[in-house]
């Protein structure tokens, strides 16, 4: 007879299926441990933005600030470039720069073109004025002011002439002109009036307004009559601040920085003027 192969007929149960899939599991887990526990941990590193300082103060160099500042103004217009400074000084300090300049106000005066004289150009500007360092002003205030300004404008405090503080009484008005001085009428210039900053110190009633006759190009032809007040009006208030150029990036002067004072028809107006030319004045003296 022919053996028969005999099948073994033994059959594993749920549990030992179980438990021999753990064993083979623990067993591959603990291999793998031991075959990379030499290997080391390498993980991303994140690049994160670091806080320089405490209290959100900001990094600033040898002669920047420690703190954040913020001096808000209005862009007027962009043919001439003109800023307005709401509330740039209080009016304390407005008050105190008045009292400064009263008992030393004298008729002011004007840069002639070649061929004028002081008769041909009787009326142009009616005003009383003086100039004031802020060297002088012990109080400190115009000291601030100029500090301010500097920052308003980046433009360092050496580079500003002395302030001329103005009144305009009712009537009194100066004519469009110009800040910068043109050399083929005023001749040569050792530096030049790239932008002035006008810090208005009274409310005017009426009349008064700073205007910006060829604003946009507007009437820019030959006849221009320089006695007519329109254009952009900016109306004086008490502590704001008017900054204009008069030059472009290249040094040319800007045609539309024309500007002048319209009459005061009610009430009185006090201004601080500070020029600041493209050169730094202390280095001419």
């Amino acid at each position: 007879m022919k053996g028969k192969t005999k099948r073994s007929n033994t059959k594993l149960g749920l549990p030992t299926v179980f438990l021999l899939c753990s064993l083979f599991f623990l067993a591959g887990l603990y291999g793998s441990t031991l075959l990379t526990q030499d290997v080391p941990e390498v993980r991303p590193k994140l690049r994160m933005l670091q806080v320089v300082e405490e209290n959100g103060v900001m990094a600033h160099g040898e002669t920047g600030d420690a703190s954040i500042q913020s001096i808000p103004f209005q862009v007027l217009s962009w043919k001439p470039r003109a800023l307005y400074f709401p509330n740039f000084a209080t009016a304390e300090q407005c008050q105190s720069i008045i009292e400064m300049a009263k008992s030393r106000l004298k008729p002011s005066l004007l840069a002639l073109r070649k061929g004028e004289t002081f008769e041909s150009t009787k009326g142009t500007r009616t005003s009383s004025g003086t100039f004031i360092s802020a060297s002088e002003d012990k109080t400190g205030t115009l000291d601030f002011i100029e500090e301010k300004i500097a920052r308003a404008t980046m433009i360092p405090k050496t580079h500003g002439e002395e302030f001329n503080v103005l009144r305009y009484e009712i009537g009194q008005k100066y004519d469009s002109h110009y800040d910068a001085f043109n050399p083929t009428e005023y001749g040569p210039q050792t530096s030049q009036r790239m932008a002035s900053f006008l810090l208005y110190l009274s409310d005017v009633e009426e009349g008064g307004e700073t205007m910006f006759p060829f604003e946009n190009g507007f009437k820019m032809t030959p006849g221009f009559d320089f006695k007519k007040c329109l254009g952009l009006k900016v109306k004086p208030h008490r502590g704001d601040g008017l900054l204009f150029y008069s030059l472009f990036p290249n040094g040319t002067i800007d045609r539309t920085s024309l500007h002048g004072s319209c009459p005061v028809i009610k009430g009185e107006k006090w201004v601080a003027t500070k020029w600041i030319r493209d050169q730094d004045q202390d280095q001419e003296d």
